[in-house]
C-alpha cells in the first residue's frame, strides 16, 4: 500500500483555529503551499507521514499572524522596515501598511516591497501623496492630500490596496487643518469604496467625540489605548461617544507604536467588555533591537497581563484581521485548502516586568514565535 507523504507536518499541545472555533491537540499537515489536513482534539487520528516533521508538545499552533498595522517598507518611508527581516520570522506572515508610501511612491512600494517580499503585505495607501517619504509633517502642506491622486493609485492598486491611512495627530498634519484633511480622506474613501485606517488628533482642538462623529461603517480608528487627551477610556470606564461609534460600525485597533499602549486604557476596555477588534504593533524603525524586542506576540502579551483571555486574543491576531483585510478563507484560518501560513508560539516560564509605553509595568509571560510557515515553506524564527 503506498502511503501519502505530506511535505510538513507539525503536531501542537495545543492547536488554536479561532475562525472555525476549534482548540485542542492535534496537528496540521501541509503539501506544497496549502494546509490539507488539520486534524484537531483529543479524538484526532494517527497523525500521517511527511518529509518532515516538528513537535511542540508545550506549544501553540495557530494560522500566521496578521498584523493590521506596521511599517513594512525597504526606502521611501521614515518609518519602514524590511517584512522578511522584522515581521515573518516573529510569526507575522501578513502584514499592513499604514501609510508608508502615498500616491506618487505607490507603484515603487507595490515593487519593492509587496512584489518582492516573501511575507504577504498589503497597504492602507497615505492620503499624502509622497506618504512617509517626507522627514517633516507627512500632510504639512495641503497639496500633499491630493485626493484625485489617492483615488487613481488606489484603482491602479486594486486588492492590494486596502484603504486609505490618515492620521490627524499635529505631529502628521503641522499648521493644517485635521477636520479639512479628514474630509479629504472621506472623500476618497467614498470614491473607492475604501475605509480609513483613522489616528486621532491627541489636542483639544478636535474632539475625539467630533472626530468619531465623522467615521463611517467600516473606518478603523487606530491606537485606542492610548492615555493622551482624547483616550477612550476615562475614569474607569468606557466614554459614551466611543460605545455609539462602534453601534454604528466603526472598528478599533490597537496599534501599540512607542506611544499608543497604556495599561490603564487597556485594563478599563478589559473590564468593561470593549476589546479592540484587532491587535496590532505598529512597528517601525525606532523598534529594532528593542528589549524585548517589540512583534506582535509581546503586544498580545501584554494584553493578556492587562486582563484578556488568551481565547479572545487569537481571532484578534488571525481571524478577525484577516476577515476586515478580505483574505479570509485564505489566510487567518487552519481549514484545509488555505494557505498554509503557520505560527508555533511558545511561552516563557517565568513571570516578567512587561511594560506600557509610560514606563508602568504589569507581570506577564512573554510568547514568542517557536516556527513560523509562510506558503509551506519553514521560516528560521528569530530569537529574542
Amino acid at each position: 500500500m503506498h502511503l501519502v507523504k505530506h511535505d510538513l507536518l507539525i503536531t501542537a499541545g495545543r492547536i488554536e483555529d479561532p475562525a472555525r472555533g476549534l482548540r485542542g491537540p492535534g496537528y496540521v499537515a501541509t503539501t506544497g503551499d496549502r494546509i490539507v489536513i488539520a486534524a484537531i482534539g483529543s479524538k484526532s487520528q494517527a497523525a500521517p507521514t511527511a518529509r518532515r516533521r516538528l513537535d511542540y508538545p508545550d506549544g501553540i499552533l495557530l494560522p500566521g499572524l496578521v498584523d493590521m498595522h506596521a511599517h513594512p517598507a525597504i526606502e521611501d518611508s521614515k518609518y519602514g522596515i524590511d517584512p522578511d527581516v522584522h515581521f515573518l520570522p516573529r510569526g507575522s506572515t501578513t502584514v499592513m501598511s499604514q501609510g508608508d508610501a502615498g500616491a506618487r511612491n505607490w507603484p515603487r512600494y507595490r515593487e519593492q516591497v509587496i512584489e518582492r517580499a516573501r511575507t504577504r503585505v498589503r497597504m492602507a495607501i497615505n492620503l499624502s501623496a509622497s506618504g512617509e517619504s517626507n522627514p517633516g509633517f507627512s500632510l504639512g502642506d495641503l497639496a500633499e492630500a491630493d485626493v484625485d491622486a489617492c483615488v487613481n493609485a488606489i484603482r491602479d492598486g486594486g486588492e492590494l490596496i486596502w484603504g486609505i491611512a490618515i492620521n490627524v495627530a499635529k505631529a502628521v498634519c503641522g499648521d493644517t487643518d485635521p477636520r479639512e484633511m479628514l474630509r479629504r480622506a472621506i472623500q476618497a474613501g467614498e470614491a473607492t469604496d475604501r475605509p480609513l485606517l483613522v489616528g486621532t488628533r491627541h489636542a483639544d482642538d478636535f474632539p475625539l467625540d467630533e472626530l468619531l462623529d465623522q467615521l463611517r461603517p467600516g473606518d478603523v480608528v487606530t491606537y485606542c489605548l492610548h492615555g493622551l487627551v482624547d483616550r477612550i477610556a476615562r475614569d474607569g470606564r468606557v466614554l459614551d461617544c466611543v460605545w455609539q461609534a462602534r453601534d454604528r460600525g466603526v472598528l478599533f485597533d490597537t496599534g501599540h507604536g512607542m506611544g499608543s499602549f497604556d495599561f490603564d486604557v487597556a485594563e478599563t476596555v478589559v473590564k468593561e467588555g470593549f476589546l479592540p477588534d484587532t491587535i496590532s504593533t505598529d512597528q517601525y524603525r525606532r523598534h529594532v533591537g528593542s528589549n524585548p524586542q517589540h512583534d506582535l506576540p509581546l503586544t498580545v502579551s501584554k494584553l493578556l497581563a492587562a486582563g484578556m483571555r488568551e481565547e479572545d486574543a487569537w481571532p484578534r491576531i488571525t481571524s478577525r484581521p484577516a476577515e476586515l483585510l478580505h483574505l479570509a478563507g485564505e489566510v487567518g484560518t487552519l481549514a484545509p485548502g488555505a494557505c498554509a501560513d503557520l505560527v508555533v508560539l511558545t511561552e516563557a516560564g517565568n513571570d516578567v516586568a512587561l511594560r506600557d509605553i509610560s514606563g508602568k509595568e504589569r507581570p506577564g509571560r512573554i510568547w514568542r514565535a517557536a516556527a513560523v510557515v509562510r506558503g509551506g515553506e519553514l521560516v528560521k524564527p528569530t530569537s529574542r
